[in-house]
């Protein structure tokens, strides 16, 4: 078998994969370096957090918009565009010398990104429409190795005096293969959205509202604690605080290792339900704690306990809304950002206020409310019947990298 087969047979899940590894390196590009940013542009954390404001609201749009532009073009285009997005936002934040430019630069590198999350997400909704919470969990689980990674190395290169700047531009450059395996690789077929039928009774909006309620919340904890625990440990050396970060993201690695082997034998909404609580009620031991290396062991507990969330999440949602995997996957990555948008931002603020440990106790609350709205999800909604038209459209699922080519 020669190469070019290979990845055209498995391109599209090698697309997910690697984008993921990117999505969660680029993710925690800004966390890793916010004092050197900090610093040399002379803001505070109210500073940060407009740029992490931005950001995320750019990633939200981008979110959105992907899914629907996907209906419409094709995976090939909308990925395609959004891979090289990411890579140009990521190259000019390491080129610009002021900081307006440089927020103004996180635009579309927020919207690339969001584009092959949303996008990603449905992708694999379409090419496995059984064991999806095995496939997303592993999906998911890379994203968790890029964010494992980054900051263990970004905080090394810092501390060996590597300019930062160097390190964003590096890793836009890192995103331009993977817009080539675009051209190569087989896709899911592409087909408009909008058939004949109506769109569906308004009583599907349920099991809709409260996904997007678990994975925005949920969003809001997990970003949270990620953008805000290097800062959280001042006290401690960036090398130690850097570690903690990647020890959060590594047990997010290993939850979601090992959901993707156990996931598909529980019932999601359960599994999901027990994952957010036991992480909440960490979190708040994390953060109370005195003692520093208990404090990085229990953030490094609270990242295993909420790794099988989001990606469970939306294999909930494929379960109900089995014909429109890029629209829902679309939104609820769009959703999602919501949390990012609201909360991780607002913590800035609050941390010059009332103190950064208040703020962080928010996100564990953020943790409890996803794990209601989930609760209510698993009591008052069930999966759609095969046959059922959700989310307003009869257009069918793919069923796998055969379905179809949309070159």
């Amino acid at each position: 078998m020669v190469p070019g087969s290979f990845l055209q047979r498995r391109g599209a899940a090698l697309f997910g994969y690697v984008g993921f590894i990117l999505l969660g390196w680029s993710g925690l590009l800004l966390p890793s370096l916010i004092r050197s940013i900090e610093h040399d542009f002379g803001q505070s954390d109210a500073g940060i957090g407009v740029l992490y404001f931005l950001t995320a609201a750019s990633y939200a749009a981008g979110s959105f918009g992907g899914g629907v532009l996907v209906e419409r073009y094709g995976w090939r285009p909308v990925l395609g565009v959004a891979t090289l997005l990411s890579a140009f936002g990521l190259a000019i934040q390491g080129f610009v010398p002021s900081w307006e430019l440089f927020l103004l630069a996180s635009l579309p590198r927020g919207l690339g990104s969001g584009a092959v999350d949303g996008g990603g997400n449905g992708l694999f909704l379409d090419l496995y429409p059984t064991g999806r919470g095995r496939a997303l969990n592993l999906l998911h689980l890379f994203f968790s190795l890029g964010a494992f990674a980054s900051p263990l190395v970004v905080g090394q290169l810092v501390d060996a005096r590597a300019p930062w700047q160097a390190i964003l531009v590096l890793s836009g450059l890192a995103w331009l293969p993977l817009a080539a395996l675009l051209w190569i690789a087989d896709l899911p077929g592409h087909r408009p959205a909008g058939g004949t039928q109506g769109r569906a009774p308004l009583r599907p909006l349920l099991p809709l509202l409260l996904l997007g309620t678990a994975i925005a919340t949920y969003v809001g904890a997990e970003i949270g604690v990620s953008n805000w625990l290097v800062r959280f440990l001042d006290a401690a050396p960036l090398t130690v605080a850097t570690l903690a970060l990647a020890l959060f993201w590594g047990g997010l690695t290993l939850g979601r290792l090992l959901s993707a082997v156990v996931a598909d034998r529980f019932d999601h909404a359960s599994f999901a339900i027990a994952s957010t609580l036991v992480a909440s009620i960490a979190l708040v031991a994390a953060i109370l704690v005195p003692v520093l290396p208990v404090a990085i062991a229990l953030f490094a507990f609270v990242g295993f306990a909420f790794g099988p969330v989001y990606p469970l999440i939306m294999a909930l949602a494929g379960e109900r809304f089995p014909s429109r995997a890029a629209a829902v996957s679309g939104f609820l990555a769009g959703t999602s950002v919501v949390g990012s948008i609201v909360y991780p931002p607002v913590a800035g603020f609050l941390s010059v206020t009332i103190g950064l440990s208040i703020a962080m106790l928010g996100m564990a609350v953020l943790g409890f409310i996803c794990a209601g709205a989930l609760l209510v999800l698993a009591t008052r909604t069930a999966p759609a019947s095969s046959g059922q038209v959700a989310f307003g459209s009869s257009v069918p699922n793919a069923g796998g990298p055969g379905g179809g080519s949309d070159r």
